[in-house]
């Protein structure tokens, strides 16, 4: 029975070859067909006839008694299903919102205030800039809403950013030490390389890679190649001093206010960090 079924297999596969191979055959005689190719019209579908948008109520310039109180009653509703409707509200009122949003800072409620922090970054107002400061230096608050805080306000003037970077570099949470040193890189100031340089030995290691990357975007100099991926702390102490050392000695070409549009130039041995 068993070689009755192998001998059906066989007899079958040698079917399909015949028929595949008079398939092919047929199909390159020379009774083809001649195909032409050839483009039909097109035309595009008609347009639809929008009417024009009409402009947004622009917001006042000055604003009255009840929509100071609206403004106000809005704060709550920055925690719940009304929360962009609010945040939109806010972002048309634009600068007159500020001290309502920064009063939210204060307010219970993560959600609340992590949305007031948004909503500051979308109306872009740099008066808001030590309301937010303070907050990222605040231990007590939520580490995303500290480390979100700091984020808008380095976009918001990165000139006023300097002192809580210099906080929350020395922070016991490793992330805000780490939100820290990232946010760093975009405060072209002579003030912040110190204190890049100063993480550097950190006991985290990604902590530690962060600020590397950031005082190279800064400054174009990388140290010595090191193996940071399976440093010690002692190993990046020991490290560090290739950046302290660097730093005396290029110090002067940075003047006070601002790091040089143009890194200055580093060392022969300076390579790329592994």
């Amino acid at each position: 029975m068993h070689v009755i079924r192998r001998i059906h297999f066989i007899l079958c596969l040698a079917l399909v070859f015949v028929l595949g191979n008079g398939f092919v055959l047929a199909d390159q005689g020379d009774n083809l067909p001649h195909v032409v190719l050839t483009q039909l019209p097109f035309h595009p579908p008609p347009q639809p006839d929008y009417a024009p948008g009409e402009d947004a109520t622009p917001a006042p310039d000055i604003l009255t008694p009840q929509e100071q109180a609206r403004l106000e009653s809005l704060l709550p509703l920055l925690d719940g299903k009304q929360e962009y409707w609010a945040m939109g509200e806010f972002k048309h009122f634009g600068k007159h919102s500020v001290p309502h949003l920064v009063k939210a800072l204060k307010m219970p409620g993560t959600r609340i205030r992590y949305n007031a922090i948004e909503t500051l970054k979308m109306i872009k107002d740099p008066s808001a800039v030590p309301a937010l400061v303070e907050v990222a230096l605040e231990q007590n608050e939520e580490s995303k809403v500290r480390s979100h805080a700091l984020r808008v306000a380095t976009r918001l003037d990165p000139n006023q950013v300097i002192p809580a970077i210099a906080g929350m570099a020395k922070d016991p949470n490793s992330t805000i030490r780490n939100t820290a040193v990232f946010e760093a890189r975009n405060v072209h100031r002579k003030e912040v390389l110190p204190i890049i340089i100063g993480v550097i030995p950190d006991p985290e290691q990604y902590v530690s890679i962060t600020a590397r990357d950031s005082f190279w975007i800064l400054t174009r100099f990388s140290g010595a190649i090191h193996d940071w991926e399976i440093s010690t702390p002692e190993k990046r102490e020991e490290w560090s001093k290739e950046w302290w050392a660097w730093w005396e000695e290029n110090k002067s070409r940075f003047d006070s206010d601002a790091a040089p549009a143009k890194a200055p130039h580093t060392s022969a041995n300076s390579d790329a960090s592994s």
